[in-house]
């Protein structure tokens, strides 16, 4: 009987899995919805679309050479997305990679364990606070300048940290994932959804800076609640984590035992946390200064990699091993998030995803004010499986959402506010979101493990978030 009960268990596919069924279904979508777009035209450097410019395009036609062109999206299609995607995606690609193999280079030296453990190590019987320090760190880089990639090595960093407190990789995964991801829920400056929300909008000043700071310190005492309750609950009864088992071979792998907090803290090492922090600094500078973005931050990855490296007194072949190791390690997120951008491939070639914005800003016409801005969020939250972007949602539909909030006699800021926490909140779970995905996979943890852990904190941040989008519709326009 227990075998039988075993059998039944339902299993979540692998993620690669997941991805190509989403292209297919999309492919079938191609064949079923509507084709068709709007005007587009350029605000502040960006594409943005034109409200009311909606024209139907058929399925067959022919090109100005005469050319027939099919929309409708096959097999062969779907069989070529994901090479498509990942050539699309190659920022995103090459970024994780130069990271990923920058970061191993660094890590190899010992030095950013041993330092975290001797910090850890002081707190004694409060270990626990470092949880909420750090989450509170991670949610101030989302809100202000839309922290999201640039958290993918702190996985690898704080995964040996807090096996060796006695929590498990989940947690580790969470402390890193969930204050990012919290923090750009609750934007309230960041250039990636709220301002450039606001620029398309013509909204001066970000009125509602007050609300969205409220909003961030909420949403970030309730994920802090949540993670430390679950790390607690973990570190009491070990054998209650999902990833239990699993974790008795990332402790082997990532060197978590308990001799870990006990660790040298060398002067080669220490050398080496200076020239981290001194690095880490130097980004934090140019993604609020600068205008850097993921070339630019590799560029800084690599010189503390190689500057690390020869500090701590590897030489060259240990340092290229030690690259080449750390590529290895992240090629799975990286791949994940070129095939991920596959799905949007087929969709984009077959001319569907204007319809589909068209039909449901047409739908929402009319609906009463509060049940209409909580549609507006859960619209957002849906388009963020399709287009996992902040940037790339608004530009899709602020010029849409915009005007039809006004129109229901709302503050537009409403439309702003929906976009920043619908269009962020559905990349807690989506399979399409690439920090999610990159994230679990250098925390080695399943997709399907992941959602068991996180559906009921997606559920209550929804809630809030919907609340918050209501309140930012009802305020009077100043």
């Amino acid at each position: 009987m227990a075998e039988i009960e075993k059998k039944r268990v339902f299993r979540v596919p692998h993620v690669y899995t997941i991805i190509l069924v989403l292209m297919a279904v999309f492919a079938v979508l191609t064949w079923v919805v509507p084709s068709g777009s709007f005007e587009r035209q350029e605000v502040n450097g960006r594409e943005v679309t034109v409200s009311g410019t909606y024209e139907p395009v058929d399925k067959i036609y022919a090109d100005e050479d005469g050319n027939e062109v099919d929309l409708r999206q096959g097999v062969f299609d779907v069989l070529e997305a994901p090479a498509v995607g990942i050539q699309q995606a190659v920022e995103v690609v090459a970024f994780i990679l130069i990271v990923g193999g920058s970061f191993q280079v660094i890590t190899a030296t010992g030095a950013i364990t041993s330092g975290v453990a001797r910090v850890v190590k002081k707190f004694k019987n409060k270990d626990v606070f470092i949880i909420p320090i750090l989450m509170v760190l991670f949610a101030l880089g989302g809100s202000t300048f839309g922290m999201a990639e640039e958290t993918l090595p702190f996985f690898a960093i704080l995964m040996p940290i807090m096996m060796s407190m006695g929590f498990d990789s989940i947690t580790a995964f969470m402390t890193v994932f969930v204050g990012a991801r919290i923090g750009y829920i609750a934007s309230t400056v960041n250039p990636f959804s709220v301002l450039i929300s606001q620029g398309i909008l013509g909204i001066q000043g970000n009125p509602q800076l007050w609300l969205r700071t409220i909003a961030l310190v909420v949403l970030t005492a309730v994920a802090v609640a949540w993670v430390v309750m679950y790390a607690l609950k973990v570190r009491k009864n070990p054998e209650a984590s999902l990833a239990f088992h699993d974790d008795i071979e990332k402790r082997k792998e990532f060197g978590a035992d308990d001799s870990l907090l006990d660790s040298e803290f060398s002067g080669r090492q220490k050398a080496v946390m200076a020239i981290f922090v001194f690095g880490l600094v130097a980004i934090i500078w140019g993604l609020v200064a600068q205008g850097w973005y993921m070339n630019e931050i590799s560029a800084i990855f690599l010189a503390m990699a190689l500057l690390s490296g020869v500090v701590s007194g590897m030489n060259e072949k240990e340092i290229a091993g030690e690259f080449v190791k750390g590529i290895a390690d992240f090629a799975f997120s990286a791949i994940v998030v070129g095939l991920a951008r596959g799905i949007l491939v087929i969709a984009n070639d077959g001319l569907i995803i204007d319809t589909i914005l068209n039909t449901l800003a047409t739908a929402l016409s009319g609906v009463p004010s509060v049940i209409f801005t909580s549609i507006l969020y859960v619209v957002d939250n849906l388009l963020a499986i399709l287009v996992p972007s902040s940037s790339g949602i608004a530009a899709l539909t602020i010029p849409i959402f915009g005007p039809l909030v006004e129109l229901m006699g709302l503050n537009p800021e409403a439309a702003v506010t929906a976009l920043s926490m619908g269009g962020t909140a559905m990349t807690l779970m989506s399979p399409t979101s690439p920090v999610l995905v990159a994230g679990l996979g250098v925390c080695k943890i399943s997709l399907g493990q992941w959602w068991k852990v996180a559906w009921k904190f997606f559920l209550v941040v929804s809630v809030i978030c919907m609340a918050f989008t209501a309140v930012s519709g009802l305020i009077p326009l100043s």
